[in-house]
């Protein structure tokens, strides 16, 4: 084998993707993971704050399970959350694509 040809269990010189890749052109793009935790976590936060607030209201007093009511609306505004973050995922993905 050459100096030239990369070795075929896999491995890459160093030397060999510092030639092919140019740092000018690498995409970054945003890490998906970590805006549909930060949307299902702050999701989470609202809605519990939501729920508690809603249940202990005078116009709440009439609702027989208030646990379960707190439980949907946490679960609720934890889902548009997290599609919210998804959305802003995309967008920030779209818009450094725009930018090169």
């Amino acid at each position: 084998m050459s100096e030239t040809q990369a070795p075929h269990d896999g491995t890459t010189d160093e030397v060999e993707v510092s030639r092919v890749v140019d740092p000018a052109t690498v995409r970054r793009a945003p890490r998906y993971k970590a805006f549909f935790w930060t949307g299902a976590l702050v999701g989470i936060v609202a809605g519990v704050a939501l729920s508690l607030y809603l249940v202990g209201t005078r116009e709440a007093q009439g609702i027989l399970k208030p646990g379960v009511y707190a439980t949907v609306l946490t679960v609720f505004v934890t889902t548009v959350t997290t599609l919210l973050a998804g959305f802003a995922a995309v967008v920030a993905d779209r818009w450094s694509l725009r930018r090169r």
